[in-house]
């Protein structure tokens, strides 16, 4: 048999996958384990949006549709981001995707040539890495302060003549930090100086805690040059419904709409009438499990300090990012082991040392899981 693609061979499979596996093991043998490793709310999708895809379904919308999206939606997200995210969108500069991981794809695709650079900062989320190689480009990490979790000026000694790109995410996951003032001006200061484009995954950006969430491409002359990525899994609970979108300058859109029309066409029809559901319903159903976030937030964090673990700003997303001595990966298999409580290892996120655990379950839960961690 010929030989198989060396670039996508050479592409690492996820960090997390020996703990997943082994937990997802462990509870179909009957042991009672607790998962803090899950990235997905653990709240069911509001009915109105459930109603709106059914009623989609039941008028027959069930064929194809325009590979940016249903224009009903490619309206409301633009509208909304302008109403939103302060910077102005039109409708065709967005596009509909299967998820925000999709919109992440097809931008990598759609800006970067064989031999650009990309900076990510770590920690970061696991599949920015794997998308920039898969476009044939070259991933250069750039850690952030382990202290406060944002940008310093080191950063300006990360860019080098072949960088193109600097993937942010606030609210960050893994680590749960929402970049500051200072920090999305340095960024931006940079983009503008050295002429690079920034990828802006601002998929969290409803889930924060007494802070305020500001959007990159809402920063002078940066709309023109960042693509802006967000979705309806976290704020919605609607992670299987496969929603996401991208807004960005149409050279960019366009770029985008090549790349999809030619692999998944688009989002499957129905559900983009549930996404528009979302956006244009009314919003209480996301404050009240913001809400329940926080409250359990305000639980784990000052429970894991009381047991010795510093943990980074949890202003966002719904994780504690949990520093921990020696080898994580043999610290999350020790307590999957021994107290049968299933993390996520900060080796996965580029950042050895550190464990996710993920508060997107019952208080229940956590607190029995805060008891078991305690006797580790």
């Amino acid at each position: 048999m010929r030989p198989l693609s060396e670039k996508v061979a050479a592409i690492a499979p996820s960090a997390t996958i020996e703990i997943s596996n082994a937990a997802k093991r462990m509870a179909q043998e009957g042991v009672d384990v607790i998962s803090l490793s899950i990235g997905e709310p653990d709240f069911d999708t509001p009915q109105h949006i459930k109603d709106a895809c059914i009623g989609a379904l039941r008028r027959g919308e069930t064929h194809y549709a325009p590979s940016a999206g249903i224009p009903a939606l490619t309206s409301a997200i633009a509208e909304k981001i302008s109403r939103e995210n302060g910077f102005a969108a039109e409708q065709d500069e967005v596009i509909v995707t299967c998820g925000a991981k999709d919109a992440i794809y097809e931008a990598m695709e759609a800006v970067l040539n064989p031999g650009d650079e990309v900076l990510i900062l770590d920690p970061a989320w696991v599949s920015y890495e794997p998308c920039v190689e898969l476009a044939g480009a070259v991933a250069r990490h750039h850690p952030l302060s382990p202290e406060t979790f944002q940008v310093d000026d080191t950063l300006l000694e990360a860019v080098g003549p072949r960088t193109k790109m600097i993937v942010v995410n606030s609210p960050s996951n893994p680590s749960g930090a929402v970049l500051d003032g200072d920090s999305l001006a340095l960024i931006a200061d940079i983009c503008r100086d050295h002429d690079l484009y920034a990828l802006s995954d601002e998929i969290y950006e409803k889930l924060v805690y007494g802070k305020e969430h500001v959007s990159l491409a809402s920063l002078p002359e940066m709309a023109e040059r960042t693509i802006t990525i967000n979705g309806f899994s976290k704020a919605y609970a609607m992670t299987g419904w496969r929603i996401g979108y991208a807004v960005a300058p149409r050279p960019i859109l366009r770029q985008m709409e090549k790349v999809q029309q030619h692999t998944i066409s688009h989002p499957a029809t129905f559900a983009m009438f549930g996404a528009v559901a979302a956006i244009e319903g009314p919003q209480d159903c996301v404050e009240a499990m913001r809400c329940e976030f926080e409250r359990r937030r305000d639980y784990l964090i000052p429970a894991l300090r009381d047991l010795g673990y510093a943990t980074a700003p949890a202003d966002g997303a719904f994780y504690a990012y949990v520093q921990v001595e020696g080898d994580d990966m043999a610290v999350a298999r020790s307590w999957l082991r021994d107290v049968h409580v299933a993390v996520t290892p900060g080796t996965a996120f580029g950042t050895p040392g550190w464990l996710r655990v993920s508060y997107a379950t019952s208080m229940e839960n956590l607190k029995e899981a805060v008891e078991r961690i305690a006797r580790v």
